[in-house]
């Protein structure tokens, strides 16, 4: 191939990086969202029936919560080849996982047919899930930003961060196509439709990664032997506060997504009363603004400075729910998208610019590992508990919403006192790179 063949190929490869970065995790996160969907509206009854409609809940959340916790552990795995062999190469496994497993729990027997083996190989089809978009964010985040030019990396970085609400506006419309089903139709088998529905979503998704090239970054690391032998080691050893700063100022991007997208959507149909189908409206129109909010916000931050934008997303986050809790109390549908949108909007703003902000945190040779493990512990923390704690925070104040929205500002707050400090305290990527160390 010649010269001048090769040059534009190269110049699209910044963009088709975001796109295909973008579409696998629109399809991870799809697979995602429709089992915690399924988790608080169907899974309760098929896999653990019982006479109190709370304990059911509560085991179905803790299925969910089983995929947070398996997912450092595939931010460990996937963490590791991708610094040593490549983010390519892992990318391409993680999203083969994550479609064999959603479309494998999509042919679960239930309770009913099966007995315990049941909710058994749930669990491990969860696990499997959990594993995959363990190792997926990372990939994803590092082919978007290392692909792009240094001063617009916090920008094309954001791009694997639109496939949560991409994700979750397919899954709401996966779901809302079924929820019109009568009872009985629902749960026997309109259910599997949504997870049946993955095995055509990951063919596509393998045919756009197949298109991109590896990082530069790290090839050109590769092409110095400059790759780390152990990586996490490194990490654990030279940059553990780093870690932890970064668990930290993720707590609200992460927890703030479940909190509002699976916990109220049990919290508005089970306390409240209010229909399914209108809930899901309501989300899929907010899933929308969400979208957009996140690009806004990649784009903002690049001219105001990440952490400085950082900061501010975090201080409305914390006030945002008290007027989401008294919106969505109205039961109106206007009410609920107004209430629920002024949440997610300060939530996914963080969300979005968070991915850059990470990746310049540490050195391409160990960047992999450091920004999933970061990530994945924040996610099996704050993410996979926060169903669980809204649960057991609205079972033991009936008919009160204000413990639901401290707790939520607690969990912005957490992220708002991280991300000051990480910002104090980091050096860039590139300095810790010349140095060949990684940043303390």
């Amino acid at each position: 191939m010649s010269t001048s063949a090769a040059l534009p190929q190269t110049a699209r490869q910044p963009a088709r990086a975001s796109l295909a970065a973008f579409v696998g995790t629109t399809i991870e996160w799809y697979d995602f969202y429709i089992y915690a969907t399924a988790s608080a509206l169907i899974f309760g009854k098929l896999f653990f029936p019982s006479n109190e409609p709370f304990y059911s809940t509560l085991a179905s959340f803790g299925t969910f919560a089983v995929g947070f916790f398996a997912r450092p552990f595939g931010g460990l795995v996937f963490g590791h080849l991708g610094d040593r062999i490549g983010r390519k190469k892992a990318l391409v496994a993680t999203l083969s996982i994550m479609g064999a497993g959603t479309v494998g729990i999509g042919f679960l027997p239930t309770y009913a047919n099966a007995g315990a083996l049941a909710p058994a190989l749930l669990v491990l089809l969860r696990v499997a899930q959990g594993i995959a978009i363990g190792g997926e964010w990372g990939g994803a985040v590092l082919m978007a930003g290392e692909h792009a030019p240094r001063e617009r990396r916090t920008f094309f970085a954001s791009f694997a961060q639109l496939g949560s609400p991409a994700g979750l506006i397919l899954a709401l419309l996966a779901f809302r196509s079924v929820a019109h089903l009568d009872h009985d139709a629902l749960l026997a088998w309109g259910w599997r439709l949504p997870f049946l529905a993955s095995a055509v979503l990951l063919v596509v998704g393998l045919l756009i990664r197949s298109g991109v090239r590896e990082s530069p970054e790290f090839e050109a690391l590769k092409a110095q032997r400059r790759t780390a032998s152990m990586p996490i080691v490194e990490v654990l050893r030279d940059a553990w506060r780093g870690v932890l700063l970064c668990l930290g100022a993720n707590v609200i991007g992460v927890a703030g997504a479940w909190f509002v997208n699976t916990f109220m959507l049990n919290y508005t149909t089970q306390t409240l009363g209010l229909d399914r189908a209108l809930i899901l409206d309501c989300l899929f129109v907010v899933a929308f603004i969400q979208l957009f909010t996140q690009l806004a916000s990649g784009w903002f931050a690049e001219r105001v400075g990440s952490g400085r934008f950082l900061v501010a997303a975090a201080g409305l986050a914390m006030l945002s729910p008290y007027p989401m809790f008294v919106l969505v109390s109205t039961g109106r549908p206007v009410a609920i998208v107004v209430g629920i949108a002024v949440a997610v909007m300060c939530m996914s703003s963080s969300y979005a610019v968070m991915a850059g902000f990470m990746t310049n945190a540490f050195p391409v040779r160990v960047r992999y590992s450091a920004i999933s493990i970061s990530y994945q512990c924040c996610a099996a923390l704050a993410g996979g508990l926060t169903p669980l704690a809204g649960t057991l925070l609205a079972h033991d104040f009936p008919g009160q919403w204000w413990p639901l929205a401290l707790f939520y500002s607690a969990l912005a707050g957490t992220s708002l006192v991280c991300i000051a400090v990480l910002q104090r305290r980091r050096p860039s990527a590139a300095q810790a790179d010349m140095a060949g160390a990684l940043p303390e």
